[in-house]
């Protein structure tokens, strides 16, 4: 039964994907001054960012069910979400740095909210290290799960708050309006939910053989 419904989120994961890139390259979009076709990449930037959002916070939660149990298959699990939703970011990184360069004429601006992924991204990197450095399963475990809760909140205060706190570029920050009728219409919303719930669904997908991958390394350890 457990096989069947993976299978079931899988096709429609596939099915919601490949809707969303057609429409995303081919569908009609609003004409508006600087984002012009480039509002295109709401499709793929920003679901980016909604899919990495829901792996770490996954992944927050199976830390504190090893905080809660001590059962090291919750870490290992957290561990993959973290894995997963860092290449997520990454991708809306890259995504939104194309995005940059097309509408505010550079790859990179001193922006606050790309300053604020930046140093999130290191944060997450530091817990990468903080894992691998550590030889004892229980030990890692146990700081890994307390860093991870605390590397959440943080990036999310970073993402979320501050951008907000300061002018921004970014659309809904610093005073800067966020998408609204003007730009995005009924037929964007078509797309852009679908895109949101596809790639959520493909980063879920990826986690699960992620850690089907880690299981056997530990079975083979061991």
């Amino acid at each position: 039964m457990e096989t069947v419904k993976r299978q079931y989120w899988k096709i429609l994961s596939i099915i919601l994907l490949i809707y969303t890139v057609y429409a995303g390259f081919d569908g009609q979009v609003p004409r508006q001054p600087i984002l012009n076709e480039t509002i295109r990449n709401l499709y793929f930037h920003v679901t980016m960012w909604f899919t990495m959002i829901f792996l770490l916070g996954t992944s927050v939660y199976h830390s504190i069910q090893y905080l809660r149990k001590s059962d090291l298959k919750s870490d290992l699990i957290s561990s993959a979400y973290v894995e997963v939703g860092m290449v997520f970011a990454i991708l809306g990184l890259i995504t939104g740095s194309v995005w940059a360069k097309f509408t505010w004429g550079d790859w990179w601006t001193n922006d606050p909210k790309l300053n604020s992924v930046a140093i999130g991204l290191l944060i997450y990197l530091a817990y990468s290290l903080v894992r691998s450095s550590m030889p004892d399963e229980m030990q890692k475990a146990r700081i890994s799960s307390v860093y991870n809760i605390f590397a959440f909140v943080i990036f999310m205060v970073l993402i979320w708050i501050l951008p907000r706190m300061t002018d921004s570029l970014h659309p809904g920050n610093g005073g800067n309006p966020a998408f609204s009728k003007m730009d995005l219409d009924n037929r964007m919303r078509m797309v852009f939910y679908p895109a949101i719930i596809g790639w959520t669904l493909l980063g879920f997908w990826i986690t699960q053989l992620r850690i089907r991958i880690k299981n056997i390394e530990q079975q083979n350890e061991l």
